[in-house]
């Protein structure tokens, strides 16, 4: 299964390239520590089951997460994956300071100066191993009136030169987000916790917005931290613990869903894939268990009728 064409700036040579990518901030140490042999080992499997589409940061970690995916990509064909990472955070070593270009460091600090957009470029060619950036998102500005007019010009740019295949912006929040798909000229945006089957606020204005401005958009963050893979387990949403509502909204979706034959994270990654307007789904992962989870997410048979059985919830 290939990208859809509102993707195709990220097509591969791979004609069994899946809907969903690799989302990577497992790999900067997110919650626990990884090494890089389980990220080689990720990756590997990611590949085995069609997956083509990476998604990194340099926030990831302070540039762990890219340096890791590039070590874990060294002995693949360039042409046959699709990379992409992110500009808008300063990586910093231990005093605060900038870290030397391709350096992985201790935190990171926000910078959407042009200067700083290509100081991160160039640090991220240099992690990742490669010479060109196939998908780049600025990453949750802050000041979204700054980052029009300081950052979005930059990746303008680096675009027209051919640094990067296509641009984009990638955010939490969708009211930004949707400025800048009406403000600015990205191929894609990626709007993470905001189309899921507990958060419908990316399909008010920003999905309809994308698909009149002809924007890709990919769907991250469909499990909501958590809760819609276990909601009893780990019920947690936005990185918190859910409230006692969404708590007992998930679990009834998760009863509802079971009822049908699939389970409450199929039901979550097809939710977004069947949207209108959205083209991919980014999962992280950190084991290789994990990336068969999610594929099988992809490959499961989810009844028409569950739609709107889970809609009463």
């Amino acid at each position: 299964m290939a990208f859809r064409p509102a993707l195709m700036p990220l097509r591969t040579e791979a004609d069994d390239a899946t809907l969903v990518g690799l989302g990577c901030a497992p790999f900067g140490n997110l919650f626990s520590a990884v090494d890089d042999d389980q990220c080689a080992a990720t990756v590997a499997r990611a590949i085995d089951h069609g997956v083509r589409f990476f998604d990194t940061a340099p926030h990831y970690g302070a540039g762990e997460s890219e340096r890791r995916l590039g070590r874990a990509l060294a002995d693949v064909a360039r042409d046959r994956v699709c990379i992409a990472t992110k500009v808008g955070r300063e990586i910093l070593d231990e005093d605060g300071r900038a870290a030397a270009v391709g350096a992985v460091g201790a935190s990171t600090g926000p910078d959407l100066s042009a200067d700083g957009v290509l100081r991160s470029v160039e640090g991220s060619l240099r992690r990742l191993g490669t010479d060109r950036i196939d998908l780049l998102y600025l990453h949750d500005p802050l000041d979204v009136d700054e980052a029009l007019s300081t950052a979005m010009p930059v990746l303008d740019q680096l675009r027209a030169e051919g640094v990067v295949r296509a641009i984009g912006v990638g955010m939490v929040w969708p009211e930004p987000l949707t400025r800048f798909v009406r403000e600015s000229d990205p191929d894609v945006v990626m709007i993470a916790g905001r189309t899921t089957l507990l958060d419908h606020t990316g399909e008010g204005e920003l999905l309809p917005a994308a698909r009149e401005r002809g924007v890709g958009v990919i769907a991250a963050g469909v499990f909501n931290s958590g809760i819609l893979v276990d909601p009893i387990g780990s019920p947690y949403f936005d990185y918190r613990e859910a409230s006692t509502d969404m708590q007992q909204r998930a679990r009834r979706m998760a009863e509802i869903a079971a009822d049908a034959g699939v389970r409450l994270s199929d039901a979550a990654v097809h939710y977004a894939l069947r949207l209108a307007g959205v083209d991919a789904v980014v999962v992280g992962a950190r084991t290789p268990d994990e990336v068969d989870a999610f594929v099988a997410n992809v490959a499961a048979d989810v009844p028409e009728h569950l739609w709107e059985d889970l809609a009463r919830v």
